[in-house]
């Protein structure tokens, strides 16, 4: 069984986490019934943009590494607080303990700015929402900022909105899987 950490911020767009939940649920019913994903967060109950809550299976402090294949991480809101968890000590050191341990690492739209924060894409290829405060900020933790939809760089994928978030889950599947089997889930979920 291979395993997906969601990791929420408060300030986490809904719609970018659901992708995750909705693709990797997708192949446990219908694919090749091999992943499972798992929520994780600073605090239990996590605050969303636009003010909905989701409740935790983990908090970052309960979990070990190895339990898992994969970490995902959807982007957020600055008026949302999204930058208060998302570069928090606890937050940036669960992504550097995922890419020590050699697993895949997914972000949308924002969640790209803990990944350069926590220093693991210095010197690497990336993206992240198209703004120039945004692509500055990922600039100056040491990323080559690519204008592209989607970018992945030894086995890091960052992507530039949430239009893009359907593209990013089906590729870390794929890398979780293997490409007939995300065709067969993208055929059945209608993309």
């Amino acid at each position: 069984m291979k395993k997906v950490l969601l990791l929420l911020a408060n300030g986490f767009e809904f719609f970018e986490a659901s992708v995750f939940i909705d693709v990797i649920g997708w192949n446990m019913e219908e694919g090749d019934c091999s992943t499972k994903l798992y929520t994780c967060g600073v605090t239990k109950e996590i605050k969303s943009a636009f003010g909905h809550k989701l409740i935790a299976d983990y908090l970052i402090d309960e979990v070990d590494v190895n339990d898992f294949d994969a970490l995902a991480i959807p982007g957020g809101f600055e008026v949302y607080d999204f930058y208060n968890d998302a570069y928090s000590n606890k937050f940036t050191k669960l992504i550097q303990d995922f890419k020590a341990n050699g697993k895949f690492i997914a972000s949308i739209c924002a969640g790209a700015l803990p990944l350069g924060k926590s220093g693991i894409l210095k010197g690497k290829n990336g993206t992240t929402y198209r703004s120039e405060v945004r692509r500055e900020a990922l600039k100056n933790f040491g990323v080559n900022v690519l204008d592209q939809p989607i970018v992945i760089d030894d086995n890091i994928i960052t992507s530039w909105n949430p239009s893009t978030a359907a593209g990013v889950a089906f590729l870390l599947l794929e890398l979780l899987t293997n490409k007939e089997n995300v065709e067969k889930v993208r055929q059945l979920m209608g993309f």
